[in-house]
């Protein structure tokens, strides 16, 4: 999508289409659902499917990060300071620009959605390989 083309809405399905990324540290899964590869110019969205005890990859990104816990529960940990935050169902979890941060799953796991904003290259950049060809 050229910056010169007009803006243009789309309905995601979540469910189709959906492109796997490599963040979960266990059992669960991570797909990006609004990404470059699929026309997002300002905004990305990735489900966290995360089961007991999972965790994220340590996560930095060059903008300001947000995700939202639609079931589940556990905590978001500042890489910096070790210091860690409780996350429930409805916690909304806003990360600064360049912060290194992991999220954990807590006993009965956790589901998020969120994402840079705007897109960090070097998330999507197996993807961007793959979308390519």
């Amino acid at each position: 999508m050229s910056s010169d083309s007009e803006p243009q809405v789309q309905v995601i399905d979540s469910g189709v289409n959906h492109k796997k990324l490599a963040l979960i540290k266990g059992k669960g899964t991570a797909f990006a659902v609004l990404w470059p590869g699929n026309g997002a110019r300002f905004r990305t969205m990735q489900i966290l499917q995360m089961e007991a005890g999972d965790e994220t990859i340590d996560l930095r990104h060059p903008h300001d990060c947000v995700y939202y816990v639609s079931n589940g529960a556990g905590q978001v940990r500042d890489l910096s300071s070790g210091a860690a935050q409780d996350l429930i169902e409805g916690s909304i979890v806003h990360i600064d620009a360049r912060d290194g941060y992991r999220i954990e799953a807590g006993a009965d796991g956790m589901r998020m959605v969120g994402g840079p904003v705007p897109a960090d290259p070097e998330l999507y950049a197996s993807l961007t390989a793959e979308f390519a060809q």
